[in-house]
């Protein structure tokens, strides 16, 4: 082997022992839908200054969700009951009891100047309150100059060089920063040692820190607000909690937890099992197909998919993250899908042993790698660039999304650059399988390209015509969102949750089987305490909740209501406002990435071709009734970067042809791309399409909705990636000035010589 294999071969062996370990010891964090967790109740009362009305509880609603969710894994649900109170179920909580101590924390964060020692107060100051400081000693405090309103951020650190142990680091805001170096610099105008040199770090009536201002500060001078950090007898679970505190804001309302009970899974096991089967299946079925197509090199690819499902999910299992059953199923799609670049590789190996004839295996392989590698590289960042921006500007369930997606990104990444091609060069190596072109599947060209490069349709004669397609397709899809209107689920529009006592037991299963049969099939049920029923559902009159009830008396027997309550939307107006915004800077993003990596034009049909997939998919769930829920919220950011991902592959490959005939027409090398990568396009679409197969037949109701979403949305972005995006690019081109792309100097060239450097491969021999 050489060298570069070895090292390839080493770090696999080590990551993947290492994830081997951290599944076999660590047990995962299951979602309320796979094992339930603690559901509390809030009740939000009136403060001196604001009244406890639905708005002011949804936005202390709010700021518990960043407290809760602060790393967008714990997938908790929060909804406002009725006006004034909020129910928070968090799943597999270890601590109730801790868990309540932080949610129910005001956080009332102060800044005053310290006026003395005990109760004296400097004369013409206001009196503000006296409280002990860290040793106890009761300090003169003025009143409040700036509150937790006014941090701008505020991070946990350990210092271990000035030994002040863990530290909390303060950013203020602009005009809150100006506060805080008045404050300072007021304190420095007196003597060091002077109590009045001291400022107070007030919490819940609390002095967490009082420190003396530097003798370094001059009078008036004071501290810029980007070096203020709060000292005191921290631990490290105590300093990051306090950092949560103070960076989520103080509450708007003071909340009292009025009741705290156990729920169990909104799935039943039978559910779960079917869906478990299903993945099995369709990964299965994904892992013989691309062993079909790539023969012995589509096995090593599946063998490296197998790794790729080990590293991602012990990193999500390392991090923490909580999994669902949608999130589950979205991690076995992120199996089909990273194939993605196991298909690439193959197919520019093929390509290279077909065009240059006399070529060894060993090398048409090495050449495969190299020449995906841009393709592979620029998706996969944009994918990033789209899961930073949902971690940094979303929340709830959008943030959490964009941690999974980064971990199944970079994860495939390794498995397509480090696992599968290590395991490609070591059996490249062997004579056996270079010798059989029936074994090592590489040799010979595949049944599509074949099939293309005999009949060579010219797709792009009429490029308006595949836009005229396009622009039907969306009034359509149009059409069914304003005639027939989007069913937005219980997520988005809140409804009615109502509890049962009931005199038999009855499985969640059974009640939720028979509620979808007498029309309430979008009714969520689960246990809560000792075996009640709880039953959450949309809007429900009267009539509807008697009916229902009448269902689980069938079930149940004597079945009594023990709650009633109207409930709010757990994807608030805030979430989705952050969820859009977040989409928007992310699309604009990637548009400024693929400007500058390709074209204008190509950028603006990429995210114009996104844009079409979007309003298709919604169009459709229109037209066909379905819910839109958080499951499908899930499903269209799925879909968002597999349309990305498909654009990216096809204008890499017009970039690079073009730049090797600058002389020919861009329809004519957009149609020698497009032909070219519709092989890769075909094999990694069928990757997906049989897990999502297998979901919607086997899974059950629970994940219908989601692989309906997902098949839909590969088919539309499939189809955009080809017949919307490179219409919408050559129609640009015609009043684009710009010139062709510049061909990349050739690896094998030196500086000036224009000599060749010879395949490392390569041993130089000639007959």
């Amino acid at each position: 082997m050489t060298r570069a294999t070895t090292v390839r071969a080493v770090l696999a062996a080590a990551v993947l022992l290492v994830s081997v370990l951290i599944t076999l010891t660590m047990s995962p964090r299951l979602g309320l839908d796979l094992q339930g967790g603690t559901r509390m109740v809030l009740q939000a009362t009136d403060s001196a200054t604001t009244k406890a009305d639905r708005e002011s509880t949804d936005r202390t609603l709010e700021v518990l969700r960043l407290r809760i969710d602060s790393l967008g894994v714990a997938e908790p649900t929060l909804t406002r009951s009725g006006e004034d109170r909020i129910i928070v179920e968090l799943p597999d909580v270890q601590d109730p009891r801790k868990a309540a101590e932080v949610i129910g924390r005001t956080a009332q964060l102060s800044f005053h100047a310290v006026q003395g020692p005990g109760t004296e107060q400097e004369t013409g100051k206001a009196a503000g309150p006296t409280l002990p400081d860290e040793e106890g000693r009761p300090l003169a405090l003025g009143p409040a100059r700036l509150t937790g309103a006014g941090v701008k951020d505020a991070g946990a650190s350990f210092d271990a060089q000035q030994g002040a142990g863990w530290t909390v680091a303060l950013d203020f805001h602009k005009s809150a920063g100006r506060d805080w170096t008045r404050l300072t610099g007021e304190a420095a105008c007196h003597p060091a040692q002077d109590e009045r040199r001291r400022v107070a770090i007030v919490l819940d009536d609390q002095v967490i820190s009082s420190p003396q201002v530097d003798p370094s500060v001059g009078c008036n001078v004071g501290l810029p607000s980007g070096s203020t950090q709060i000292t005191g007898s921290f631990g490290a679970d105590e300093a990051r909690d306090l950092a949560l505190l103070i960076k989520g804001g103080a509450l708007p309302l003071p909340v009292e937890i009025v009741e705290q009970r156990t729920v169990g899974p909104t799935l039943g096991a039978a559910a779960i099992d079917a869906s478990a089967r299903a993945a099995l299946i369709g990964a299965a079925a994904t892992a013989l197909f691309i062993t079909f197509v790539y023969r012995l090199f589509g096995a090593l690819a599946a063998v490296a998919l197998a790794a790729y499902g080990v590293v991602s999910y012990a990193a999500l299992v390392a991090l923490g993250v909580t999994l669902t059953l949608p999130g589950l199923a979205g991690f076995v799609l992120a199996i089909g899908m990273a194939v993605d670049a196991n298909v690439l590789v193959f197919e520019r190996a093929r390509e290279e042993y077909a065009e240059r004839s006399g070529r060894s295996l060993r090398s048409a392989m090495t050449a495969g790698f190299r020449n995906a590698w841009s393709a592979v590289a620029d998706s996969n960042v944009t994918t990033l660039i789209a899961a930073g921006l949902l971690f940094f500007l979303g929340s709830g369930p959008v943030k959490g999304f964009g941690v999974t997606l980064a971990i199944g990104v970079l994860a495939s990444m390794f498995s397509a650059l480090v696992i599968a091609r290590a395991l490609t060069e070591i059996a490249s190596r062997s004579r056996f399988v270079s010798d059989y072109r029936g074994v090592n599947g590489i040799a010979r060209p595949g049944r599509v390209r074949t099939w293309l490069a005999r009949r060579d349709p010219q797709l792009f004669r009429s490029p308006r015509r595949w836009l005229l397609i396009s622009t039907a397709l969306i009034t359509v899809a149009v059409l069914g969102i304003v005639v027939r209107g989007v069913n937005l689920g219980v997520e988005f529009t809140g409804g009615r949750l109502v509890e049962y006592s009931t005199s038999r037991p009855v499985d969640v299963e059974t009640a939720r089987t028979a509620l979808a049969g007498a029309g309430f099939g979008d009714a969520e049920v689960t246990t809560v305490g000792a075996g009640d029923l709880s039953v959450r559902t949309g809007d429900l009159d009267n009539h509807q909740e008697h009916a229902l009830r009448a269902v689980l008396a069938e079930e149940g027997g004597h079945t009594t209501k023990v709650r009633d309550e109207l409930i709010g939307p757990s994807l608030g107006d805030e979430l989705r406002r952050n969820a859009l915004i977040a989409l928007a800077v992310a699309v604009l993003v990637q548009l400024a990435y693929l400007a500058v990596r390709f074209r204008w034009t190509f950028a603006l049909a990429s995210v114009a071709a996104l844009v079409h997939d979007v309003i298709l998919l919604v169009g459709a769930f229109a037209w066909l009734g379905r819910t839109v829920d958080g499951i499908f919220l899930a499903a269209l950011l799925t879909v968002i970067g597999y349309s990305v991902n498909d654009s990216v592959v096809v204008f890499d490959r017009v970039r690079e042809l073009w730049a090797k005939a600058r002389r020919e027409s861009v329809t004519t090398i957009a149609n020698r791309a497009v032909l070219q990568t519709v092989p890769r396009t075909v094999n990694t679409g069928m990757g997906a399409l049989f897990i999502l197969a297998a979901l919607a037949v086997l899974g059950g109701d629970s994940l219908a909705d989601f692989a309906l979403a997902l098949l839909i949305g590969i088919c539309v972005g499939t189809y955009s990636s080809v017949l919307t995006a490179v219409p919408v690019a050559l129609t640009l081109e015609r009043s684009s000035k710009a010139p062709p792309p510049a061909r990349k100097r050739a690896p094998g060239r030196t500086s000036g010589a224009g000599a060749k450097r010879r395949d490392p491969l390569d041993n130089g021999a000639r007959v």
